[in-house]
């Protein structure tokens, strides 16, 4: 089993920064796809950014790119999420998500694992 537990959410102004991290717990796999997605209140669930474990592949949406960085520690098995130039738009719970065999890496329902998410407040 995998486990995923997100840290780093907060309350901050546009502008600022935030880091997010997951941490992977138990077991994991080799050529995952571990990836950060984001419902704000009343809203769906979207796809925010992904990373390719073996590798190190990425993909963004068109609403993040240039401004977030996604990465990841291979020795940690921790993925990380740089958020820079917070917009009030990008307030939302921020979730991380794991598949062992990979799929549609940028639709929600290409994810197996889940975390309890982290809330993120950018304040105008």
């Amino acid at each position: 089993q995998v486990q995923l537990v997100e840290s780093g959410g907060g309350l901050v102004q546009a502008g600022d920064s935030l880091r997010l991290s997951c941490a992977a717990s138990g077991r994991t796999f080799s050529y995952s796809t571990m990836g950060w997605f984001r419902q704000a209140a009343g809203k769906e669930r979207e796809f925010v950014a992904a990373v390719i474990w073996s590798g190190g592949g990425t993909y963004y949406s068109d609403s993040v790119k240039g401004r977030f960085t996604i990465s990841r520690d291979n020795v940690k098995n921790m993925v990380y999420l740089q958020m820079n130039s917070l917009k009030p738009e990008d307030t939302a719970v921020y979730y991380c998500a794991a598949v062992r065999f990979g799929g549609t890496v940028t639709q929600r329902a290409g994810y197996e694992y889940w975390g309890q998410g982290t809330q993120v407040t950018v304040s105008s």
